[in-house]
């Protein structure tokens, strides 16, 4: 097996710095794990938000920290900065080739799609965001870790694409239509995801945007070597 994880992230229209944060951390024991911050509300205030939330959890990881154990500190320590002031929310993706599996944590009304043998579904549990509500936990599924699963997270401007023009993102359908495609890369994926969340949001994204996307698929080669691009536009 091989494991592709891509992300594509835009800002909000006219808002220079985006409000989402996206870290990726190697376990200690095996695998990697991937954290999604969206901070209050948009612009640099959401990023220094995110930014806590991201580094906290990432650092607990890094450690060996369960992935809820790591939600449930990143809370208590934006809950303590800010005296219950600010919220953020927060998907983490764990790789864990320790058990084999794949775990989801979610503090987020955003839902995650996982598309498997079974087909594409939603794990839409009722979540809450981090740093407000004096007790929280975060909303966990763990899958097996089985070529062909896709697992995806996205921000609420996925979620709310096209909102303001009285139309839907229905991303569950947009998604099954991609994923007929079995050669689709995660890359192509994500790219696709959010190209159609600014179409509908008519090239002005409503919000902070950011989709990340991570594949099993067959392994295609003996090549051993790991890799990692980014692309990063500075002006």
């Amino acid at each position: 097996m091989e494991l592709q994880v891509a992300a594509a992230k835009v800002s909000k229209y006219a808002v220079r710095e985006s409000g989402d944060t996206l870290e990726m951390i190697e376990r200690p024991h095996g695998g990697l794990s991937f954290v999604l911050v969206d901070g209050q509300h948009t612009g640099h205030g959401a990023k220094q938000v995110s930014n806590l939330v991201a580094r906290k959890a990432v650092s607990l990881l890094a450690e060996g920290v369960r992935d809820g154990a790591a939600a449930r500190a990143a809370h208590d320590y934006l809950y303590t900065q800010h005296d219950g002031k600010v919220s953020a929310e927060v998907h983490i993706v764990s790789i864990d080739l320790v058990s084999k599996s794949i775990v989801i944590s979610r503090n987020s009304h955003c839902p995650a799609i996982v598309g498997d043998a079974r087909g594409v579904h939603l794990l839409d549990q009722p979540s809450e965001a981090i740093g407000v509500h004096r007790r929280m936990k975060p909303i966990i599924a763990e899958l097996p870790l089985e070529p062909r699963t896709t697992v995806i997270v996205f921000t609420d401007g996925v979620l709310d694409a096209g909102v303001r023009y009285g139309q839907s993102f229905d991303v569950v359908a947009f998604v099954r239509a991609q994923l007929g495609d079995s050669s689709l890369g995660a890359q192509a994926l994500a790219d696709a995801i959010m190209a159609r969340a600014v179409e509908l949001d008519r090239g002005r994204p409503g919000d902070d945007t950011s989709v990340l996307v991570v594949r099993v698929v067959p392994r295609a080669s003996a090549d051993d070597a790991r890799r990692l691009a980014v692309r990063f536009p500075i002006e």
